[in-house]
């Protein structure tokens, strides 16, 4: 289930939340060095991210979804961010050239329709960045955090999850070994934390991060295109007749 995005944009307006986004951001570079020239897409709640990458991008768009609601989006110029339903993407196929997907694998109950609609618009060369909560990470288990709701992963379910959805994972990378305590003198430490933790490979960071590439088939990504037309549609039944009456 999705959180309020009241809650999320608060969350990233604490001290907590600050070191966190800050910590992401730069593991975030390390698989994205410069999209300069390339259209980018975030789904989730993505936005206190997306302005890592300023103007590089030549588009990019933060889709928030209808169970979570939606702010505005940045708030010094035109707004870049649409509600809507994760599993119906309101894009062409082949839209994108980066996806960003930021509290959201976690919490969507529709999972596998999301990842699907995700292959579907991004680019044969495309690449996927899914930031998810570590199950075995402690961030995961203490609530006042966001990577604390929601369904966490480990590295081996993600990559199987991202196999299964027609996607080939490249590189995978973690932040956030520092605990989510609320205590300054704690936090002012994240970096020696993520430091420590990337060299000596500790296994509790709070979020993994796996990069991953499109599968081309060519029988699927037909079926992919034709899918996101496909509706029910309700026809009136036919005018009841009465009986025709046999004459002598």
């Amino acid at each position: 289930m999705y959180q309020d995005v009241v809650d999320l944009n608060a969350f990233y307006n604490t001290f907590l939340g600050q070191v966190a986004r800050r910590q992401i951001r730069n593991r975030l570079r390390e698989h994205w060095p410069n999209l300069a020239g390339l259209a980018l897409l975030g789904i989730g709640f993505p936005t206190p991210y997306l302005r890592l990458f300023g103007d590089e991008p030549r588009r990019q768009v933060a889709v928030m979804p209808a169970a979570q609601g939606v702010i505005p989006w940045p708030s010094d110029g035109p707004s870049l961010v649409a509600l809507a339903d994760e599993s119906e993407l309101p894009f062409a196929d082949e839209s994108f050239d980066r996806v960003l997907l930021v509290h959201a694998i976690e919490a969507s109950e529709a999972l596998r329709p999301m990842l699907r609609e995700v292959w579907r618009v991004m680019t044969g060369g495309g690449r996927l960045l899914v930031v998810a909560p570590n199950r075995r990470g402690i961030w995961a288990r203490f609530e006042n955090n966001p990577f604390a709701h929601g369904h966490p992963f480990s590295e081996s379910q993600l990559n199987h999850l991202l196999r299964d959805s027609l996607f080939t994972p490249l590189k995978s990378t973690a932040a956030l070994y520092v605990p989510p305590s609320n205590l300054r003198l704690t936090l002012r430490a994240a970096g020696t934390w993520e430091r420590f933790g990337e060299r000596w490979g500790l296994p509790f960071p709070g979020v993994i991060l796996i990069e991953s590439a499109k599968q081309i088939y060519a029988p699927t990504q037909a079926t992919a295109s034709l899918r996101r037309f496909r509706r029910r549609i309700a026809l009136p039944l036919p005018a009841a007749r009465s009986p025709k009456i046999a004459r002598s």
